[in-house]
């Protein structure tokens, strides 16, 4: 409940407004009953009155009510996207922001799954759900005063059943909540699979796993609907007992006002508002029966979604840019994996990657070269010894890498990492003002100056992942979105493998002729070392 107030800052206007909207609903809910009242009384000359104002009357209470309807779809279709809008953006803020821990225990579309289930979940419940419980009680009871100022015996034999309902909730929400948890974690594990199949069609087909992926869905699938079955059987069995309840109400309340009708105690638009009244006294507990489900959804998302904020935040602050060109000095490096802290990947490891120049880091795998990378780029922390960014032209620029020395650093992971969109925005995403002329340069210097004979050039569009073009071509665009972050550390881990020899050549020459990065170069490739000034031969360590 804390933490649904305190994210509840992006929805308040919209609680606010919806809590107003609702008590007018109310409001104008309970004059019309009174309306409906007076005018048959007046028509059946129990009372004196203009039986056409009376009419006139519940006409404008009708009006109102549908103004009011008007208003709080618009409240709800434009607050509500921005306020889901908002809470996706501080959820991603939030995951893009914290440490890095390498494989997350969380699959991909289980996120995304939280990301727009969940969200849409906590944000209907504070902006709508929690609005309409203050409208349901005060309908409640506005409807049993109304109806105590009629007949106190009903009101009160109609209130007392409300404990009952209270004590039957209680053991609706602890129940319903747990199977509602199972569906939602089903649910996301049918996306994940549904997410890593497409992501993956090139290898399912090769492998001619088509019909298997298909059987492993239906299971996936056959297990969601078995627990929502269960979940709905229970559903129901409560809806039954809570709904056999109201009509027993009803009942007893048609009987007595037939009873009060016959005996002359009661006119016939006592009567009509008797059975409205119950109706609006039976209302809210209807409501709260819809609530109960809808409280227990929004505590699993919530749980679901504070899992987000259980890994804690990079270091926060003011980047720590370094002038001119910069190098890494690694002093006395050690690192294993959280979980095996006795078995070293790097032990005790020293190395200067010296301003300007260009080494080659070597290795077979799972020697530790990525792992290096991620402490260079302060991904990862040294569990001993440290890693330090600094400028020779400067005895004060000198700093252990964080996150806040990522300004010095160009990195270009392996693999085609390619956003869709079209050219141009994934340039942009290197430097979000630069120019076409800049696009341009850096384009021609990674050797991609294929983009200039495109028709669209760049503002050609590809896919995720690059599609539309080659392994290679998208492998020097990546390099290209690279360059236009001007920064003096550059690391290319892996990033010319899709290339011929003759375009990794002139690619190299181009970025180091001018001195003007510090180059680390991640390879398998021998081709690589003859333009390295060094190299950093890295072994894998045995117990």
């Amino acid at each position: 409940m804390k933490w649904l107030w305190r994210t509840s800052s992006y929805n308040r206007l919209q609680a606010v407004l919806n809590t107003v909207i609702g008590l007018a609903e109310v409001a104008v809910s309970l004059g019309q009953v009174w309306a409906v009242k007076h005018a048959i009384d007046v028509a059946s000359h129990h009372v004196e009155g203009d039986v056409i104002m009376s009419v006139v009357c519940i006409g404008v209470l009708i009006l109102c009510n549908f103004a009011l309807t008007i208003a709080s779809i618009w409240v709800r279709n434009i607050l509500g996207i921005k306020a889901q809008n908002r809470m996706q953006q501080m959820m991603l803020d939030r995951i893009l922001r914290a440490e890095w821990r390498g494989r997350s225990s969380m699959h991909s579309g289980d996120v995304i799954n939280r990301l727009e289930s969940d969200v849409n979940t906590v944000v209907n419940f504070v902006a709508e759900t929690l609005p309409n419980a203050v409208s349901v009680m005060a309908l409640f009871t506005g409807a049993f005063l109304f109806l105590f100022s009629m007949d106190h015996t009903l009101a009160l034999a109609l209130v007392c059943l409300f404990p009952l309902f209270l004590v039957l909730s209680k053991v609706y929400v602890r129940k319903m909540r747990r199977l509602s948890r199972d569906v939602r974690e089903s649910d996301s594990q049918v996306q994940s699979m549904l997410q890593e199949s497409v992501q993956n069609r090139m290898l399912i087909k090769t492998l001619e796993g088509e019909d298997m992926m298909v059987d492993r869905l239906e299971g996936q699938h056959q297990e969601l609907r078995r627990k929502v079955v269960k979940r709905t059987r229970f559903s129901v069995l409560s809806n039954f007992i809570v709904n056999f309840g109201f009509a027993l109400g009803y009942l007893l309340t048609f009987g007595w006002s037939a009873v009060r009708l016959s005996l002359g105690t009661l006119t016939y638009g006592g009567m009509a508002a008797f059975l409205q009244l119950v109706n609006k006294i039976q209302q809210p507990a209807r409501n709260l029966s819809r609530l109960a489900p809808q409280f227990v959804a929004v505590f699993t998302a919530a749980e679901r979604l504070m899992h987000f904020e259980d890994i804690p935040l990079e270091e926060q602050g003011e980047p720590l840019e370094l002038p001119g060109v910069c190098g890494i000095r690694l002093e006395n490096v050690s690192y294993a994996y959280p979980d095996d802290d006795k078995q070293k990947i790097i032990d005790n490891l020293s190395f200067d990657f010296r301003p300007g120049t260009c080494t080659a880091i070597v290795g077979e795998t799972g020697a530790g070269k990525t792992t290096l990378l991620r402490m260079i780029t302060a991904l990862t922390k040294p569990m001993e010894g440290r890693v330090v960014i600094y400028n020779d032209a400067d005895s004060d620029s000198s700093f252990c890498v964080s996150p806040l020395t990522r300004c010095n650093i160009i990195y270009v992971p392996q693999g085609n990492t390619m956003l869709s969109g079209t050219i141009r925005d994934n340039l942009l995403f290197g430097d979000p003002d630069a120019t076409d002329d800049d696009m341009y340069a850096v384009l021609d210097k990674a050797c991609a100056d294929f983009v200039r004979e495109l028709p669209q050039g760049l503002d050609t569009v590809v896919s995720e992942q690059g599609g539309g073009l080659s392994e290679g071509q998208a492998q020097r665009v990546c390099i290209a979105r690279a360059l236009l972050r001007h920064c003096s550390l550059l690391i290319l881990d892996e990033a010319t493998s899709a290339l011929d020899p003759q375009t990794e050549r002139r690619l190299l020459q181009n970025i180091l002729d001018d001195h003007s990065h510090t180059v680390i170069f991640i390879t398998h490739r021998p081709a690589v070392l003859e333009y390295c000034d060094a190299s950093l031969s890295l072994q894998r360590l045995t117990d």
